[in-house]
C-alpha cells in the first residue's frame, strides 16, 4: 500500500460519491484535485471551503487576484492555471497581468493602486505571515472588516489547496494555463 496522495478514480464509495457530486464539475469532469481530496472522507467534507461564491465581499477580480498570487507564491502552477483558464476572462485580467502574477516583483504600472497593495498584502502573507505595519495601515484602509477576512481565508485556503496538489504532484488539468516560462526562473 502507497501513502503518496493521487486522485482516487471512479466508482467512488457510496459517502465519497455523494459528497463529490457537490463539487463543481464541468461536462461530468471532476478537478483531479478534488479527487485528490477523496483520499480523506474528513478532508474532503471539511480541509478546503468552497469560497468561489456569489455572497463573497470582495469583487471577482479581487478574488482571482488574491488566487492567482498565493498559489503562484507556493508555486502551483495546478491551481494557478485552473483559474487562469476559467476565471481570468471574467475577472477582467489582461495576459499581461495574468503573468505578473508569478512575477517576484509588483510592477505597480501593471495595477491600480487597490490592486498593487493587495499583492504586496499577499506576498506578505505568503512569506511571513503578517504585514508589516505600514503595509497593514493601507489594507485596512483599503479593505472592510468583512473584506479582510475575505482574504485572509482565501489566502489559507490557497496555501492548503496548493500544498495538496503539489504534494500529490497532479499534472496541470488539460485545459488549464502553464506558468509562464519567466516565472520558472524567478521563483526557483
Amino acid at each position: 500500500m502507497t501513502n503518496q496522495l493521487a486522485p482516487l478514480a471512479a466508482p467512488y464509495p457510496p459517502e465519497i460519491a455523494a459528497i463529490l457530486a457537490g463539487y463543481p464539475q464541468q461536462d461530468g469532469y471532476l478537478l483531479s484535485l478534488f479527487r485528490t481530496f477523496a483520499n480523506s472522507l474528513r478532508f474532503l467534507r471539511k480541509g478546503v471551503p468552497n469560497l468561489l461564491d456569489r455572497e463573497s465581499p470582495l469583487p471577482l477580480r479581487m478574488r482571482e487576484i488574491v488566487i492567482l498570487r498565493t498559489t503562484a507564491n507556493r508555486r502551483c502552477e495546478y491551481e494557478w492555471g485552473v483559474h487562469v483558464s476559467i476565471f481570468a476572462k471574467a475577472a477582467r485580467l489582461s495576459p499581461e497581468q495574468i503573468a505578473a502574477t508569478t512575477a517576484v516583483a509588483i510592477d505597480p504600472a501593471l495595477w491600480s493602486e487597490t490592486e498593487a497593495g493587495l499583492l504586496a498584502a499577499i506576498d506578505a502573507l505568503c512569506r511571513d505571515g503578517r504585514m508589516d505595519d505600514t503595509l497593514h495601515t493601507a489594507f485596512t484602509a483599503a479593505w472592510t472588516k468583512e473584506q479582510q477576512l475575505e482574504i485572509f481565508a482565501l489566502c489559507g485556503a490557497y496555501h492548503t489547496v496548493s500544498f495538496v496538489a503539489n504534494s500529490a504532484r497532479l499534472p496541470g488539468e488539460p485545459f488549464g494555463a502553464r506558468f509562464p516560462e519567466s516565472a520558472a526562473s524567478q521563483r526557483s
